[in-house]
């Protein structure tokens, strides 16, 4: 099989490159053998590679977390999935080979009719914003939301999704005026710029400020963010794309009564050393179709805006880091000539 090879931890264009490797072996009991067609690149790609992720792959390792492609054999164990059905799947890593094993927990059928590209968008974005947002910080009718980082992948899931929910107000922030308007594109009822977050977030709620921060971004924008929410008001953060960890100033936590949630989407795939992936598969599965109807008839738009060769990993990771990608990034797939 062809597969991009992380030798070791460091920079992508010095310790990458794409090899042909020995297939993987027939799938165990609870496994699914999947052909690969195309796989996300995303901000964890680059700190998995880097050695800077949670999680350190033993090396050589192929990263890659999340893909779309085809089943080609299943483990005895397996019942939801059979070979020649398209699916989406996420991994622990490995998604950048043209043949991956993954756990049959976080293989999901791709419904007739939904293009596997528009499903390679939903697994890790809007299963992250989806769970974020009614699993963890528990979303109610009428509340307004406000999004950071609104055109990122995560973020326009985040936007989207907020919209299926009756009564709530969405307001998006972004940093430039093309993912502000693909922003309000997408639902959001207000987009506001970050360096004048504050006063456009008190104008468009009548200066009560928002009840629920959904914060990808970190840094000095989640400060700011904090004095624009209301009181008794949630913020959930769910990553640090700027780079920056926030320290709280926690007596303004203590003086708006504000609740902060922390949230890891990883504990329900098995990213933690608990490794929950079985205990969760059946919310997982129920989440992921409710997605893929949403997607299929078109209540949300999830959306792969380039798609590179295998060749070019790291002018993929150089365009998400440089923030001018709205929406999610993909690699083609390549396998061997046959």
């Amino acid at each position: 099989m062809k597969a991009i090879v992380c030798h070791e931890f460091g920079a992508p264009e010095a310790v990458t490159s794409v090899q042909h490797l020995p297939d993987p072996p027939a799938p165990g009991p609870l496994e699914v053998l999947v052909e690969v067609s195309h796989a996300s690149v995303s901000h964890a790609t680059g700190l998995l590679i880097e050695g800077r992720y949670q999680k350190h792959p033993p090396l050589p390792f192929v990263p890659g977390t999340e893909g779309v492609g085809t089943v080609l054999q299943c483990g005895a164990g397996v019942s939801h999935v059979k070979p020649g059905d398209p699916v989406a799947f996420i991994c622990d890593w490995g998604s950048y080979g043209s043949r991956v094993l993954v756990h049959g927990a976080t293989v999901y059928p791709i419904p007739r009719g939904l293009d596997p590209l528009q499903a390679l968008a939903l697994p890790i974005s809007y299963g992250t914003a989806y769970t974020a947002l009614h699993w963890r910080a528990q979303i109610q009718e009428g509340d307004t939301l406000l999004v950071l980082g609104a055109g990122s992948g995560v973020g326009a899931a985040a936007v989207e999704l907020a919209r299926q929910i009756p009564g709530v107000q969405v307001i998006a922030c972004a940093s430039s005026a093309a993912k502000r308007n693909d922003a309000l594109r997408r639902g959001a009822h207000h987009a506001v710029e970050p360096a004048h977050l504050i006063e456009q977030v008190k104008q468009a709620t009548g200066g009560k400020g928002a009840d629920l921060v959904f914060d990808p971004v970190g840094g000095d924008l989640l400060l700011a963010a904090l004095r624009a929410t209301a009181q008794y008001g949630k913020i959930i953060s769910i990553g640090f794309a700027s780079g920056t960890i926030p320290q709280l100033p926690m007596n303004m936590v203590l003086v708006k009564n504000l609740t902060v949630y922390g949230y890891f989407y990883g504990q329900y795939l098995g990213w933690t050393p608990a490794n929950e992936r079985v205990r969760y598969q059946a919310p997982m599965q129920a989440m992921m179709a409710e997605l893929f109807a949403l997607a299929a008839r078109k209540a949300i738009e999830p959306h792969i805006s380039q798609v590179f060769p295998m060749e070019q990993l790291c002018p993929a990771l150089q365009a998400l880091h440089g923030r001018e990608v709205l929406g999610k990034i993909a690699i083609r797939i390549e396998g061997d000539p046959a």
